[in-house]
């Protein structure tokens, strides 16, 4: 190779030391006239080779230069864009703007941020944002669950309590998103955060309005008038309806919430179907159902289609639950498209909320009113039927002796004070008290009665004064006596003779003090009773015994009032026949038109030791027994009843004495057991024991 095409190679294929050496040892070696010439000849060939390739030259070197420019303007103009975001990301204030890492660290802060959590940049940087969570949030995993779902989504929306730098809690908008590179790679995470606590305060405050507007009302009218003034202080809804669930029945009632055409509630009732309609999948649900953008055809029909002739464009179904039960759904309408945010939903929810517990209170009181009107009316019903059965009424007959108890009764029934009726058994003494309580200003209230001869005397106390839990073996919870059962109005203690004495102290206090204590307790309570009490026995002999105090004797005997026995009034007994006959046949369903006279007779000849209740139960016997229009009498009963009246004791104590004794010498004396003396005649042992104090029962000893 000649030197001129080694140095043209060089120059062509760019500098280097080896080649341009060798050319040069080339055009020195030889001749130097000729290396001369070679040197001439070459550098011509240079220039006209550089003449040739300096167009070129200069076009690449235009085009590096503008190349250059255009990366410097975009430079330039990336940092300017650079600059803008962060003078304009410093400048947002309202909203807290920060870069998480993949696993969750803070790696850019804004002012925002600092101004709403209290962290400065070099204090939160590096560190997780759950430091923002409370302690409920941070235990069920919460900043986590955002995290993975904001990766899985691309984006999610979040609203509750974050914390503060110095501890305190503030209400949050929160949307975090998810940050990919451009092989969809997770680089991190954006956090955009807004204190919304001054709206939060503003819902809690008309929620709290709207409660207190809707918990008074328990009537359903008042109700509905209450929710429809409810939702139109909640701005973006301009009309509102209740779909209720009609119980029984696959279907819902439509109820409109001040209609805007100005009529009635009552005239907006339409029914709707449970199936395919958006209230229905809500109340399926139990869910919101909502339409952000409404067309004619697309929700329920009627009303929902009127609704959209009339300019709605978005509509919500909230449904109305209690824990017991689904009410129906709550319908929403506004007139802007896409008017229910996540914000305004939530608010809507905690109405609906407050609705179905108005709703529910409502729905449960009238249910409460309606059994209130049916046990009135029960209540009614038999107070009739009580006046049918224990009134003046059945105190039947026109004696002289009857007339006097009766005008006695009239008399004492104005006041309050303490009445003692006197009589055999079976005269009707339970009947004069009733007609004297339904005399007097008590009527409205209960009569008690309690008879004391049926209750062990270890119980009288108990039953008469009430005990509190623990008081006695046995007593497993607090009991109400009969006084207090009989506060404001009557009490009738029957067989008052029978009452223990060592509890009749605590009677003749209630008495003269209104007041006493439960058994086993400490506080006294003041009653306010009147007392009616009968006896058959001779209570003035009692307290000449011993047996009865003469200080209650004499508080009870105020106004004594004595039933005479139904053979002093002979002339009574033909009225009494015929009305118990009228009276069995109509509950026995006979038809006895008439009474034999030979009857009558027999009856009035009768000396009728049981009195009227004897009368009573011969009649009923008599009315069975008729199976015809005529009263069979089988008088050959009313022989044998006579002859073993004849034969009976003196007196009932005389029969209860010998019918103890009787079984005390059968059980060879012994009282307790399942063999024992108290078990044969039916009583407890402490009854038995005080029955044989009473009659003066002593075993002899051999």
């Amino acid at each position: 190779m000649c030197l001129s095409e080694t140095l043209i190679e060089t120059s062509r294929d760019g500098f280097e030391p080896s080649r341009f050496r060798k050319a040069v040892i080339i055009m020195m070696s030889g001749n130097p006239r000729q290396a001369n010439e070679r040197m001439l000849t070459t550098n011509e060939k240079w220039k006209q080779e550089i003449a040739e390739r300096a167009p070129q030259l200069e076009a690449v070197n235009r085009e590096l230069r503008m190349e250059i420019a255009k990366r410097e303007r975009a430079e330039r103009d990336l940092r300017e864009r650079e600059e803008l975001f962060r003078v304009l990301v410093e400048g947002i204030k309202d909203y807290a703007i920060f870069i998480l890492d993949p696993k969750g660290c803070v790696t850019t802060w804004n002012s925002g941020a600092e101004s709403i959590k209290g962290y400065k940049a070099e204090e939160i940087i590096g560190k997780h944002f759950s430091l923002f969570y409370g302690q409920d949030d941070l235990q069920r995993g919460k900043p986590e669950e955002q995290l993975e779902a904001a990766a899985a989504q691309g984006c999610v929306e979040d609203e509750g309590w974050r914390l503060r730098r110095d501890g305190s809690r503030f209400w949050a908008n929160v949307v975090i998103t998810a940050l990919k590179d451009e092989a969809g790679r997770l680089i991190g995470f954006a956090n955009i955060a807004r204190d919304k606590s001054e709206r939060k305060r503003a819902d809690e405050a008309l929620l709290l309005e709207i409660t207190n507007t809707l918990v008074p009302h328990l009537d359903i009218r008042g109700l509905l008038n209450a929710i429809s003034a409810s939702i139109r202080q909640i701005s973006h809804c301009t009309r509102a309806a209740l779909a209720l669930c009609d119980p029984g029945v696959d279907r819902l009632t439509l109820q409109v919430l001040d209609p805007p055409y100005g009529g009635d509630l009552t005239s907006s009732e339409v029914i709707l179907p449970v199936k395919g309609s958006p209230a229905g999948l809500a109340l399926a649900s139990r869910n919101p159902q909502l339409q952000q953008r409404m067309e004619p055809g697309s929700s329920d029909p009627d009303i929902i289609g009127r609704w959209v002739g009339q300019g709605m464009k978005s509509a919500c179904w909230l449904p109305l639950i209690r824990p017991d039960r689904v009410l129906g759904t709550l319908i929403v309408a506004s007139e802007r498209e896409a008017s229910f945010t996540q914000e305004n939903m939530a608010l809507l929810g905690q109405v609906a909320n407050q609705i179905a517990l108005a709703l529910d209170n409502a729905l449960t009181f009238s249910c409460v009113l309606k059994l209130k009107e049916k046990l009135v009316g029960e209540k009614l019903y038999l107070e009739d039927e009580i006046r049918r059965e224990h009134n003046f009424e059945e105190i039947v007959g026109t004696s002289v002796v009857l007339r006097q108890v009766l005008k006695q009764a009239e008399v004492v029934a104005t006041t309050d004070s303490t009445v003692l009726i006197q009589g055999e058994t079976g005269t009707g003494k339970e009947m004069v008290a009733r007609a004297i309580h339904r005399l007097s200003s008590r009527r409205e209230s209960a009569f008690v009665k309690i008879n004391c001869a049926a209750i062990p005397s270890g119980l009288v106390e108990s039953e008469l004064f009430g005990h509190e839990r623990g008081a006695f073996t046995g007593a497993i919870a607090q009991k109400t006596g009969r006084f207090e059962l009989a506060d404001q109005g009557t009490l009738f203690l029957d067989e008052v003779g029978d009452i223990p004495v060592e509890l009749q102290p605590k009677l003749l206090r209630v008495l003269q003090e209104k007041e006493f204590e439960r058994l086993g307790g400490t506080r006294t309570m003041r009653v306010n009773v009147r007392l009616i009490a009968a006896t058959n026995r001779d209570l003035a002999s009692l307290v000449e015994t011993g047996q009865f105090r003469s200080d209650l004797y004499y508080r009870l005997k105020v106004f004594p009032i004595l039933v005479p026995p139904l053979s002093e009034r002979p002339e009574d007994i033909r009225l009494l026949a015929r009305y118990f006959v009228l009276k069995y046949s109509r509950l026995l369903d006979r038809h006895i038109e008439t009474v034999p006279a030979e009857s009558i007779e027999a009856l009035v000849r009768h000396p009728w030791p049981g009195n009227v209740r004897e009368l009573e139960n011969i009649i009923e016997r008599a009315v069975i027994l008729s199976p015809g229009r005529e009263l069979y009498l089988p008088l050959s009963e009313l022989e044998t009843s006579t002859e073993i009246n004849a034969t009976r004791p003196n007196t009932l104590e005389n029969a209860d004495r010998n019918y103890i004794l009787r079984s005390l010498e059968e059980a060879n004396w012994v009282i307790a057991g399942p063999r024992g003396a108290a078990a044969r005649l039916g009583l407890e042992r402490t009854t038995l024991y005080s029955k044989m104090h009473k009659l003066g029962i002593k075993r002899a000893r051999v």
